[in-house]
């Protein structure tokens, strides 16, 4: 119930009901009045007639008796009269029902009427009279008295008056006439009203529902536009609405998406603060970076970002500042900017910040600022040697054919050991742009290491350096190798052991079966590398004793030529030392 009144429904039909209520109220209370008044009308108009003809019956006839009965015929049963003479009495009476005397009596008292014995005029007066109907009962009668031979100067008068039942009869079926016409009138106005506002809001129950329909997405849904007044107009205008919407929501989703692939896709990390310095928005890389810092922190602190982050943050959320640095968190770099973000009202409502990883990016420039340095030093030493010798050569600074020989040897020499610099450079190049093409054979390789090993057993001997090779597995086991490449990683590692082992050291070729992987060691008991250096080994150009040069020869870029040659062979090289221990280089090939 509750649900019909709160609708449209329930109070268009309500208020059209209580507008037809009302006129029917005024109306009905006008019609009673009306009918009312035309009733007692028409009663004072019948009993003139009544009175007239009786007056003429008797004024016409002196048979008394004939006369009587002619006026007893015409006399209805609701209508009383009586004959009275010039003196006041009763000549003869057509009454019935209690009290006849005692009204008679009222009338003749009733000053109003003494004219109408003297007058040719009727009167008419309303009297308060005894009833006829019941015993101690007073009513008001309608007394009309019509003059009687009016020709004389002194006549009589008939009294003629009619029951109030009668009237009030009359005015009763009327009253119940009317308001049975207003009851079927109401009725009739009730289903109407209500046929009319569900009608009118039909289509409006409909669009609240395509409005609910809206809500929830779907936009795809039309409603019906049969109609060519305003609610017809607004249904259109719905329909467009909808569309408008969903050409406008796929818009923003496309933006939407191409703003997330676009942060997505950026190598950089993006984070957006809100006002309350919460994070609202990041990135993969933004994710990854709060994870990192989030496990170093060890719980220092609640938020989210490291504390040098958070007073940038601060400083730009206050003072509405774009505000960029570079800073070192936990050893690694980073160049970050931080700016407000503003709403339609330019007002603060957060801030953006791009936080740019320049660890690497420095790593490599200072690779390649000691990469050129330690070219440069590398190349000095024999250029100067070259263009020093070459100069005594040509300025016969030489004295003797042995001498010149030796200075002759020495630029040989030192033209041989550039080639190899820049034949080493040239390798490293192609390795790590991915251009080395390897030459796989399936090869024995307990005898292919053993024979790399037997190699260096005469340098070993001139250096008094004990080379062993030792192994577990047979020398049938095959594997898929480029030789030549495994060979130089190999000689590189014998070597580099061999040199930097002392008189009366040892140096330990193996090779073991591990998984699925053959690991092959070359272990000596030489000098060691500090552990500070150990995670540069592989890189070019590093040697652990800065004093040691070219006295034990090499160009600085071995290792890292083998650990490039290793991992092209999908495999992996390590390297453990101990200072005044010895060294031990590691690495896997797959079987």
């Amino acid at each position: 119930m509750n649900r019909i009144w709160n609708s449209i429904v329930g109070k268009l039909w309500l208020t059209i009901l209580l507008l037809v209520s009302f006129v029917l109220f005024v109306f009905t209370v006008l019609m009673l009045e009306f009918l009312e008044d035309y009733h007692q009308e028409q009663a004072d108009i019948s009993l003139r007639q009544t009175a007239s003809t009786i007056a003429s019956i008797v004024d016409n006839y002196d048979l008394e008796q004939l006369t009587d009965e002619i006026i007893e015929e015409m006399i209805t049963d609701d209508t009383n009269a009586f004959i009275a003479s010039q003196e006041k009495e009763v000549v003869s009476a057509f009454q019935t029902g209690y009290n006849s005397d005692e009204i008679q009596k009222s009338i003749l008292k009733n000053k109003n009427f003494d004219d109408v014995f003297e007058s040719t005029e009727p009167i008419l007066d309303r009297m308060i009279l005894p009833s006829q109907l019941e015993e101690g009962k007073m009513e008001t009668y309608i007394v009309l008295s019509y003059p009687l031979k009016s020709d004389d100067q002194v006549h009589g008068a008939i009294f003629i008056y009619q029951n109030p039942s009668a009237l009030h009869k009359a005015s009763q079926e009327t009253t119940k006439i009317v308001f049975l016409s207003a009851f079927i009138a109401f009725v009739l106005t009730t289903f109407f009203a209500f046929f009319l506002s569900s009608r009118i809001t039909w289509p409006l129950r409909k669009m609240r529902e395509h409005a609910f329909e809206l809500a929830k997405g779907k936009f795809d849904e039309t409603l019906p536009t049969t109609q060519n007044d305003e609610i017809g107009q607004l249904a259109v205008a719905f329909n467009q609405m909808g569309r408008q919407l969903k050409h406008h929501l796929e818009v923003i989703n496309q933006e939407k998406e191409q703003l997330a692939s676009v942060l997505t896709s950026m190598t950089d990390s993006v984070i957006t603060f809100n006002s309350d310095r919460t994070i609202l928005l990041s990135n993969p890389p933004a994710e990854k970076l709060l994870q990192k810092w989030f496990l170093g922190k060890k719980g220092e602190n609640d938020r989210p970002v490291p504390q040098e982050i958070f007073e940038m943050l601060e400083h730009v959320l206050s003072f509405e500042d774009k505000l960029e640095e570079d800073i070192e968190l936990d050893g690694s770099y980073y160049r970050i900017t931080i700016s407000p973000l503003k709403n339609s009202e330019q007002s603060i409502r957060g801030a953006i910040a791009v936080i740019r990883d320049m660890t690497d990016r420095l790593r490599l420039e200072k690779l390649r600022s000691d990469f050129i340095a330690n070219v440069s030093h590398e190349l000095r030493t024999p250029i100067a040697m070259l263009q020093g010798y070459s100069e005594a050569l040509i300025d016969d600074v030489v004295s003797d054919e042995e001498e010149r020989n030796e200075i002759t040897r020495i630029i040989y020499d030192e033209s041989q050991r550039m080639g190899r610099l820049v034949n080493d450079l040239l390798d490293l190049a192609r390795m790590e742009n991915g251009h080395t093409t390897l030459y796989k054979d399936e090869v024995q390789l307990v005898p292919a290491i053993e024979r790399i090993t037997q190699k260096f057993t005469q340098v070993a001997k001139e250096k008094k350096v004990q080379l062993q090779f030792k192994t577990d597995l047979a020398e049938n086991v095959l594997i898929s190798m480029d030789e030549d490449r495994i060979e130089q990683v190999l000689t590189n590692l014998i070597d580099n052991a061999i040199r930097h082992t002392p008189v009366e050291g040892s140096v330990t070729v193996s090779v073991e079966h591990e998984l699925s992987y053959a690991r092959i060691q070359v272990a000596d008991t030489g000098e060691g590398i500090p552990q500070e250096d150990l995670p540069y080994v592989f890189e070019r150009f590093y040697k652990a004793d800065k004093a040691r040069t070219r006295s034990k020869g090499g160009t600085g870029l071995g290792l890292a030529i083998a650990k490039n040659i290793v991992e092209a062979h999908k495999g992996n090289i390590r390297v453990d030392s101990v200072v005044s221990q010895g060294t031990t280089f590691t690495f896997y090939l797959p079987l």
